[in-house]
Order: structure tokens, then C-alpha cells, then sequence
């Protein structure tokens, strides 16, 4: 299906294992920070999200009160 030079051309696996060092180091970097951002946007998404249920249970209190009187 496809000519084994062209699936060649997207393959390198270098002679030298040294060549790997560099690509392993900005993965850890860019693994780490994928982790700190996914924390960062947990938290604040949790915040949010007790923000939101104080606010309806404000709105539900209100609207009980407004039947009330």
C-alpha cells in the first residue's frame, strides 16, 4: 500500500542514544506542567463550583422567604 521510503521518512531512531536526552527533558518539563495546570484548573473549577451552590441556596432561601410573606 504504501512505498517503505515514504513511512521511512517520518521514522529516525538515532545511532546515538544521547540524541534522546534532550527530547526526555522537555517532556518531563512539559509533562510537569501539564499536571500543575490540570491542578490549577481543578481548583478553581472546585471554587467555582461552591461558589455556584452558595448562590442557589441564597436564591432558593430568597425565594422560600418571598413565599413565606
Amino acid at each position: 500500500m504504501f512505498h517503505p521510503l515514504v513511512l521511512s521518512l517520518f521514522l529516525y531512531f538515532p545511532e546515538d542514544k544521547s540524541e534522546y536526552i534532550p527530547a526526555s527533558i522537555s517532556f518531563v518539563i512539559f509533562l510537569i506542567g501539564a499536571f500543575i495546570t490540570m491542578r490549577i484548573i481543578l481548583k478553581h473549577s472546585k471554587k467555582e463550583a461552591e461558589k455556584a451552590k452558595k448562590l442557589e441556596e441564597q436564591i432558593l432561601n430568597n425565594k422560600a422567604s418571598d413565599k413565606n410573606s
